[in-house]
């Protein structure tokens, strides 16, 4: 039923989408004529990419990819890329879109147009101290004493830089390299966004990892498109709009966000 709703709507988005100019058209063409979509995203960001024990990329921002190459009638093609090179990728024209957990900020903004947000998220901060882990305002986490690892290219970097100046600031390209820094006691606080630090905490409870209670700040979280493809821009758009509409992103949420039945999957 479900997917017979989102054909349907799909076709409607194309309907709509082809009274766009030429110029956007290239790219569904491009699209259609190789017969798959490219969309960038780490994959070392759970819960929204992580690779899977079989090798494959999974989590909430691969399930989303696939649902609309499906509605495209093409073959997904994950493309792993650190996040400080997600953007370059997209104006290179090496990817067609950057689904990510990539935060919608002016500066992103002027280099790419983005769908959503599809999901509201925020800064957190992962931690093996009880006291840190107690931090309400970044204020607490302002210390000349401290060590913080984060993303390298990622609104945590500029928001640790901004709010947390006296602190020591270590650049990782991936978080997995930041976690592990944790476990060796290199480094104080990995900052991330909340759902990532929540998986972190959920799946290294021997490690003695914890996270806040609430994300220090609110971040809207979106699809990068071109802003020189508006037919693929307007597509995507709309397709999201129906995902959210007929309560698709709320089923993903709960999948990923909210239940551990996929901790099985991970390596």
């Amino acid at each position: 039923m479900v997917k017979t709703m989102l054909k349907s709507l799909f076709i409607t988005v194309i309907a709509v989408a082809l009274t766009m100019n030429v110029m956007g058209q290239k790219q569904i063409e491009k699209i259609k004529k190789s017969g798959e979509l490219k969309v960038g995203m780490t994959g070392t960001q759970p819960p929204f990419s992580m690779k899977a024990k079989d090798g494959s990329i999974i989590g909430y921002d691969a399930d989303m990819a696939q649902m609309l190459a499906n509605s495209m009638n093409v073959d997904l093609k994950i493309v792993q890329i650190p996040f400080s090179e997600l953007l370059n990728s997209l104006e290179k024209g090496e990817i067609d879109v950057i689904m990510s957990g990539m935060t919608i900020t002016l500066e992103r903004n002027m280099r790419a147009a983005f769908v959503g947000p599809y999901v509201i998220s925020g800064k957190s901060i992962l931690t093996k101290s009880p006291d840190y882990s107690k931090a309400d305002e970044s204020d607490d986490l302002n210390e000349n004493t401290l060590k913080l690892v984060t993303l390298k290219g990622s609104t945590s970097e500029e928001y640790v830089k901004e709010e947390m100046p006296e602190a020591t600031l270590i650049l990782v390209e991936d978080y997995e390299k930041g976690v592990q820094m944790l476990i060796d006691g290199s480094a104080d606080i990995m900052v991330a966004d909340y759902p990532v630090c929540a998986y972190e905490a959920l799946v290294h409870p021997e490690k003695g990892l914890i996270t806040l209670a609430q994300p220090l700040t609110i971040e809207p979280i979106g699809v990068a498109v071109s802003p020189h493809d508006p037919l693929l821009l307007n597509l995507v758009e709309n397709y999201m709009k129906a995902l959210s509409v007929i309560g698709v992103l709320d089923g993903l949420e709960k999948k990923w966000f909210e239940s551990s039945d996929w901790l099985s999957e991970i390596e």
